[in-house]
């Protein structure tokens, strides 16, 4: 659902963009709160995963694929403002350096692919945790309906984008049903990917699910052929190390390079569910060329190099390295951020406790 450049007009963009820079804005304050000695290794990895896993389109429909757009993933995995600012670095790198989305309709894509997809998946996910049993299934079950939700909705808000600067004269009427229609069947694939990604987690580290933080079920033991609540366990008085996140790190970014490195050469060539409505409904008659349409990666190909299956492979790798090295620096100059802050917090209480 990556938009280019020319399907909005000038006005609509500019202040889509405006909104997505203050979406941003917020979402870099509401981070330092969420990323702590857990989620600040993983969310540079969770950016780097969602880029590698956008790479493998699969089919949906005669002539038309889908790919994962990532929102939901990530709020559930690291948090929902670190999952704005995940998707967005994806998106970024992918219209700087691989020519894939407009670089003047990049607050469009912020906005439906970062934004709306983090807020309608993890109001969904939250939403159904109350009301569902209070387990690692129910996180599952959760995380699938708000990833299934939450590409309809994106479409949504592209039609909505649509009909306030599109370029062309096609009826709204007829961009819903075709964005909508089409998006729905993508949002399976998405929840699909999301629920298996997030159930993996479960499995072997529910402690780094933030969506899963909380969960408190109790323990049950069998006596006399019954299930009781086993008796509260005493505080311990020294708290126990954090785990390493570094097996969990290197797991998830070896399977990034593998999927972007290999796999993807196998994913479907068709146009995705954008580019499909678009050709079909004729949104696309005022597209314009990209203005990094001669980057040396455009097209997730690297230049001169001749054999497909190698280019594109290396290209892949290169923007899993990229990612992860943008998103990484990013947040864990937020993780630092936030230590100063809890550190001049305690001061000052110190200080005023003196006094």
């Amino acid at each position: 659902m990556h938009v280019p450049d020319g399907f909005i007009d000038a006005p609509v963009s500019i202040a889509a963009g405006v909104a997505a820079a203050g979406a941003v804005a917020v979402s870099l304050r509401g981070a330092r709160r969420e990323l702590d000695e857990r989620a600040a290794p993983l969310a540079g990895l969770v950016a780097a995963f969602i880029f590698a896993v956008q790479m493998l389109n699969f089919p949906v429909a005669a002539g038309t694929s889908g790919h994962l757009l990532g929102g939901a993933l990530a709020a559930i995995l690291v948090g929902p403002y670190t999952g704005v600012l995940c998707v967005s670095v994806v998106l970024l790198m992918q219209g700087v350096l691989f020519a894939d989305g407009g670089l003047t309709a990049l607050g469009v894509n912020v906005m439906n692919m970062a934004v709306v997809t983090v807020v309608v998946a993890y109001a969904v996910f939250r939403g159904l945790l109350k009301l569902l049993p209070d387990t690692r299934r129910s996180v599952t079950v959760a995380a699938f309906a708000g990833a299934l939700l939450s590409v309809p909705g994106a479409a949504v808000m592209f039609t909505l984008l649509y009909a306030l600067g599109g370029t062309t004269d096609v009826p709204l009427g007829k961009v819903f049903t075709a964005m909508v229609g089409v998006h729905v069947l993508i949002g399976i694939g998405e929840a699909v990917i999301t629920a298996a990604t997030v159930g993996a987690v479960l499995a072997v580290r529910p402690d780094l699910v933030h969506g899963a933080r909380g969960l408190a079920a109790p323990l049950k033991l069998r006596v006399g052929g019954e299930l009781v609540d086993a008796p509260a366990a005493a505080p311990a008085a020294v708290p126990a190390p954090a785990r390493s996140t570094k097996p969990v790190w290197i797991t998830g970014l070896v399977t990034a390079l593998v999927l972007a490195g290999f796999v993807s050469f196998y994913a479907s060539t068709s146009p995705d569910g954008l580019e499909k409505v678009a050709a079909d409904k004729g949104i696309d008659q005022k597209v314009k060329e990209h203005a990094s349409a001669d980057s040396p990666l455009a097209d997730y190909s690297v230049k001169d190099v001749g054999d497909a299956r190698l280019s594109g492979g290396l290209a892949g790798v290169i923007g899993v390295g990229a990612t992860v090295a943008v998103g990484t620096g990013i947040f864990w100059t937020l993780r630092r951020r936030r230590a100063e802050d809890l550190t001049a917090t305690s001061t000052g209480s110190t200080a005023s406790s003196a006094v």
